[in-house]
């Protein structure tokens, strides 16, 4: 007997947080991307020290939810696995531009300088969903993370050269060592690729005074 794999594509409900109030006053649009394992709810409030009348934060939530330890208890989501990733990406992509499209409707982007910010698991998932959509980005933070190595920097060099691209990582972060960085920079720098790196004190979190510092 055969076996095969096939797939289908259905609705699905997603939920997204949004800090701050839409109007005429917002010159500043932030998309926050969580890391494995949290959840938009908890994520956002890390961004509590910038928000003002005129900055807006969406936080949209992974589409795969899971308890974090065992069967019950703490809840978290992840954007994607190993299982099946093109289709976990391509799915997490559609997303994302839904929700970049329920905000352009409010009428902000159009004046509004757009950061994207990728948290650990949310780096790779900022990178791709940049790079595979027609967005209006200006820039794009990687905290805790970088560009995956299935992102073809050569093709995407105009993209990334077009945005202002930071780097941030924790001198003690816990998943990224000093060797790893120093491969990032040597691939971004061979592929002609401008960029900022920001080293701070600190673990794989984000660290309210260096938020401050890129938020200024």
């Amino acid at each position: 007997m055969i076996t095969t794999s096939k797939r289908i594509t259905i609705s699905k409900t997603a939920r997204y947080y949004i800090m701050g109030k839409p109007s005429a006053k917002i010159n500043s649009v932030w998309f926050v991307l969580h890391g494995y394992g949290q959840l938009a709810e908890d994520f956002i409030k890390y961004f509590e020290p910038i928000k003002n009348e005129t900055t807006l934060i969406i936080a949209p939530e992974a589409l795969n939810r899971f308890y974090v330890k065992g069967f019950s208890g703490k809840v978290g989501s992840a954007w994607m696995t190993k299982e099946d990733r093109e289709n976990e990406i391509k799915d997490y992509v559609n997303y994302l531009d839904s929700v970049y499209e329920e905000v352009i409707k409010l009428g902000l982007l159009s004046k509004a300088k757009i950061t994207i910010l990728g948290f650990s698991q949310g780096t790779a998932t900022a990178c791709r969903w940049i790079t595979q959509s027609k967005l209006k980005v200006d820039r794009l933070i990687l905290w805790g993370g970088g560009i995956p190595p299935d992102v073809d920097l050569e093709s995407s060099k105009e993209l990334f050269n077009s945005i202002q691209l930071t780097i941030v990582v924790g001198d003690k972060d816990e998943f990224i060592t000093s060797e790893q960085i120093e491969k990032e920079e040597q691939r971004l720098k061979k592929n002609n690729i401008k960029y900022s790196l920001i080293l701070f004190e600190g673990k794989h979190l984000i660290k309210k005074e260096v938020l401050l510092r890129l938020f200024r």
